[in-house]
């Protein structure tokens, strides 16, 4: 399984950016699929999942609202619509993949994406 993230890049606080994560095979369809974040001198942490058959699960609630997961299975490629970004919402995003593991530890890992958002 290839996870390749793009659509990252700077933006001002109280923007919005669509992150994407192109996958190989039919890894959408099958597997869950999630996105986490890793800021400077923090742990990478979970943002937000999508069950392969839909419905999403947030690692937090301040995502809630301003964050959506979606997918497309026809393009294999899953979403980050992240709106009304704060400063602290910096960091690497990376997307994952598991099958039957917990969101501590997924299967299959992408490269990552920056975004910064600028006060």
């Amino acid at each position: 399984v290839q996870l390749v993230e793009s659509g990252g890049g700077l933006v001002q606080a109280g923007g919005s950016l669509r992150l994407s994560c192109a996958a190989s095979g039919r890894t959408v369809s099958s597997y869950d699929m999630g996105w986490f974040r890793q800021a400077p001198g923090k742990e990478r942490e979970f943002v937000v999942g999508i069950r392969w058959s839909g419905g999403a699960t947030y690692g937090a609630d301040s995502e809630k609202g301003r964050f959506t997961i979606s997918k497309d299975n026809a393009k294999n490629t899953v979403y980050l619509q992240m709106n009304s970004l704060k400063p602290e919402d910096t960091a690497v995003y990376y997307c994952a993949a598991k099958r039957y593991s917990r969101w501590s530890s997924p299967d299959y890992w992408g490269q990552g994406t920056q975004v910064t958002v600028s006060s």
